[in-house]
């Protein structure tokens, strides 16, 4: 029953997100904020389980207010459906670190699809969820930085793109920069004008581990 049900953990989080994005439209300016942790806020970031529960909270760090993940033996994220139009912002902005790293051999088979920090976004499929797709930007452990990969559970209609490796250091904030529009295109072949959801997840039900992980504001921009 339990493997029935991880086999389902992305198909499930693509369909939660398709139903929950359909309303949406987001305003032309040069910037958009998705995750304004900074000023104290959480609005419109909702939970969503598949196994046991992570802890997401605001927290004080180095002066500044982030949001705190801690995961013990957990997969579950934080998601906020938004639609963006990549063709007016197509950079996706944000800042992360880890306090440890996970003890995963290989993230491209399912007993390894566990990642201490992950941003993604989501490309709603409609009522035709099966269309959906996805791009996850991670904090790989066992695949080197660059490294792209179909997702375990949800095959290609989600790519994992490693942006931080074992090679980087624990403790330390990293910003990243993203084009989106870009990455749809060399992905997946196509010209995607708009994302409809942005999550965020640290995740360890697969290993059976624990992870503790910050991120900073989120947000799209021209460049």
């Amino acid at each position: 029953m339990f493997t029935a049900c991880k086999t389902l953990k992305f198909s499930s989080l693509l369909i939660f997100l398709t139903i929950n994005s359909l309303s949406y439209a987001e305003p032309a300016e040069e910037k958009i904020m998705l995750g304004a942790f900074s000023t104290g806020s959480l609005e419109q970031w909702e939970s969503k389980r598949f196994k046991n529960q992570t802890l997401y909270q605001l927290f004080e760090l180095d002066g500044a207010q982030v949001l705190k993940a801690d995961s013990n033996d957990s997969a579950s994220g934080l998601f906020k459906t938004q639609r963006i139009d990549l063709q007016q912002t197509p950079v996706l902005n944000w800042r992360w670190r880890i306090e440890n790293r996970l003890d995963t051999r290989n993230e491209q088979i399912k007993t390894g699809d566990d990642y201490a920090a992950r941003v993604y976004v989501v490309i709603s499929g409609g009522l035709a969820f099966w269309q959906t797709k996805a791009i996850n930007y991670v904090w790989a452990n066992a695949s080197a930085k660059g490294a792209v990969w179909p997702n375990a559970y949800a095959g290609k209609s989600a790519v994992m793109i490693a942006m931080r490796s074992a090679a980087d250091p624990t403790g330390t904030w990293f910003s990243e920069k993203r084009d989106v529009l870009a990455d749809l295109k060399q992905h997946f072949g196509e010209d995607v004008r708009y994302i409809d959801a942005v999550a965020i997840m640290t995740d360890t039900d697969d290993s059976k581990g624990k992870a503790t992980s910050y991120y900073g504001d989120i947000y799209f921009s021209q460049r």
